[in-house]
């Protein structure tokens, strides 16, 4: 790959800041309030300050190494300084590539679901994947367009997604008169610390900018900044409308409507015009999400296929090698909107970027901890924090849900042997890389 195919400096901080926040709030808020919710019981909102504090963690790796080493490449990158052109490299590489696929397609089915709520339809109609497929078209389309486009059009989303769904937080707050209604269910420590593995994967959105990284104007301070100030927004913006949504509605209609719960409870607080603006601030954040992720990951697989750790095949197709992973991540993405419900989808997501964050943790506390000032203690905890969180989630699930377990557990076996066999045909040279 020919370095003119990654256009420098073509994203600034604050179009590193939107990118960020546009996967996480596209995600966070509208597809995962309520499944939070249900998880967590009546305390769902300090879920999200929790899941913010793993992240908080789990940050500090990838700015370190970001700042260090700012690539194109991001997570691809750090795993082939850390294990080399391994199958645990490859393989943890392509476990977080398809972790963020499938966070398009959760936020795909999140569109789709917005939208006929809109129009007073079935929320399990076969709409909501055809709407969903149709979203991730159109973010195809934004991103064959060039960088800039998309910079442009996330910061623009950006700022009228946050600004409107913290106003939708402070109005349903004011509305209610600060009461919090969803106090009412019973708590379980079990089930909160496995909610956490959901808030964890609304943060995650923040590794879109790790894989953008030597597109960003002066990466090796802007990375890190951009990282940083994304997961700060989130936060604050996660807890407004946690809390607007509690206090307009009882836990059991939050999990009753668990792929709508922001609608939901706009009505109530905000009554019919209320309603109708949470509804189309759901399709920006959604269509903002899906159009940063896609431009991040498709980059990330371009890596990859640069670094020989992946195969690569273009089909007949013309252009680009990232062009064409472009268009893989795109079908996949839309296969899995049209085949899997979005609480599997999430609990997939969740399980693919828990098992490669511990892995990233652990390569870097191994082998470049000195090389980049790294804190030892600060890898094991995020480690450890990372751990926890996914034992409690599987456990929750193979009570409710064995399958997806199951799927998961095979899902991540085939990614590592899947590479394996393709490293052991073909061996990835030490210096395939490094874009930085």
């Amino acid at each position: 790959m020919t370095g003119s195919e990654y256009q420098k400096n073509s994203i600034t901080l604050p179009g590193a800041v939107a990118m960020g926040t546009g996967v996480m709030i596209g995600a966070g808020i509208f597809a995962l309030t309520g499944q939070i919710a249900e998880l967590a019981g009546p305390l769902f909102p300090l879920s999200f300050v929790v899941g913010a504090i793993v992240t908080a963690f789990s940050a500090y790796t990838y700015i370190k190494m970001s700042n260090a080493y700012p690539s194109a490449g991001g997570i691809g990158m750090i795993l082939k300084k850390a294990y080399g052109p391994t199958t645990v490299a490859a393989g943890a590489a392509l476990l977080m590539a398809l972790s963020m696929v499938i966070n398009e397609s959760l936020v795909a089915r999140t569109f789709g679901t917005y939208t006929l709520r809109a129009f007073g339809g079935d929320p399990d109609s076969i709409l909501v994947p055809v709407l969903g497929v149709g979203l991730i078209v159109f973010a195809y389309l934004v991103n064959v367009s060039g960088n800039r486009s998309v910079g442009l059009l996330s910061i623009i989303m950006a700022i009228l997604k946050v600004g409107g769904i913290a106003l939708f937080g402070s109005a349903g707050l004011w509305a209610s008169g600060i009461s919090f209604e969803a106090s009412g269910g019973d708590f379980r420590a079990g089930g909160f610390v496995a909610s956490v593995a959901l808030s964890i994967l609304a943060f995650k959105g923040f590794t879109t900018i790790t894989n953008s990284g030597a597109e960003v104007t002066n990466p090796h301070r802007n990375v890190g900044r951009a990282i940083v100030l994304s997961i700060a927004i989130c936060v604050v913006v996660y807890l407004l409308v946690a809390f607007a949504v509690g206090s307009s509605l009882p836990l059991d209609r939050i999990v009753a409507a668990k792929d709508y719960a922001l609608a939901e409870a706009a009505e109530p607080a905000l009554g019919k015009t209320g309603f109708y603006l949470t509804v189309a601030l759901a399709l920006v954040a959604t269509a903002s999400g899906l159009i940063a992720s896609v431009f991040a990951v498709s980059r990330m697989l371009a890596m990859l296929t640069d670094m020989k750790m992946i195969p690569h095949s273009h089909f007949g197709m013309p252009g680009t090698i990232k062009d064409h992973t472009l268009v893989y991540t795109v079908v996949i993405a839309g296969f899995l909107t049209v085949f899997f419900d979005l609480s599997r989808i999430a609990s997939l997501g969740a399980f693919f970027y828990l098992v490669m964050d511990m892995i990233i943790h652990f390569g870097v506390f191994r082998h470049l901890r000195e090389e980049i000032g790294a804190r030892g203690w600060v890898l094991l905890t995020a480690i450890a924090l990372d751990a926890v969180v996914l034992a409690a989630f599987a456990a929750m699930k193979w009570q409710s849900d064995p399958l997806i377990v199951v799927l998961g557990a095979i899902g991540m076996a085939l990614v590592f042997l899947f590479v394996g066999i393709f490293l052991a045909r073909n061996p990835a040279p030490e210096g395939a890389h490094d874009h930085h």
